[in-house]
């Protein structure tokens, strides 16, 4: 159930980003890839939301047109839709236009998620969701001892991460940086980290 201010608890947004074109899968864009009936932007927005998570923001870019179209039919939850036109820098870009989408809301974290990750699920969401609200302001989900999304940044972190963020490697370098101050919880159990790369993983989306 996602918190709200009139519960008392300021809320936690969902960040999906979604933007990759897919390059390595021959140019087919992940957000647009099928699983169990919907596409991987449309699943990862609900188990945002079933998770705790709310607002939810999906940074889009390549094919995004198509992608806000299909988030727009599965209307049960509601979502914002941020357009990147950087998208092919690569995540860091994404991740500041979703911050950016973020600032005049009045969320106390935001609670990151890749649209690859299709065994990531609203488990794993409101674990490390529950961490921040015990207290932490930098989680992330681990797997067997290595770090891994989802990761959660509360809002005094935010003009850092955006800071740092370049390239493919996000709010990898802030994360190091400050590793002393990042809560892991254990999510190996309940998750699996494994993306959609190349062909071969295409496999991943027929369970």
């Amino acid at each position: 159930m996602t918190l709200t201010w009139e519960d008392g608890i300021p809320p936690v947004a969902g960040l999906l980003l979604a933007a990759g074109g897919g390059r390595r899968l021959g140019g087919r864009p992940k957000a647009l890839l099928e699983h169990r009936g919907r596409t991987l932007a449309e699943r990862a927005v609900a188990e945002l939301a079933a998770g705790g998570c709310g607002p939810v923001h999906v940074v889009v870019g390549a094919a995004a047109a198509d992608v806000r179209r299909r988030l727009a039919r599965a209307a049960r939850t509601t979502v914002t839709v941020v357009e990147n036109p950087d998208w092919a820098d690569g995540m860091g870009s994404s991740l500041c236009a979703g911050l950016a989408s973020l600032a005049g809301t009045p969320v106390s974290a935001v609670l990151v998620m890749l649209v690859d990750q299709p065994g990531v699920g609203a488990t794993a969401v409101a674990r490390v969701l529950a961490a921040h609200r015990a207290g932490a302001g930098l989680v992330t989900a681990s797997y067997a001892g290595r770090r891994g999304h989802p990761v959660l940044f509360a809002r005094p972190h935010w003009p850092g991460v955006a800071a740092s963020a370049t390239g493919d490697r996000g709010a990898r370098a802030y994360l190091r940086a400050h590793a002393a101050a990042v809560t892991t919880v254990a999510c190996e159990d309940v998750a699996d980290p494994d993306d959609i790369d190349v062909p071969a993983d295409l496999v991943r989306l027929l369970g």
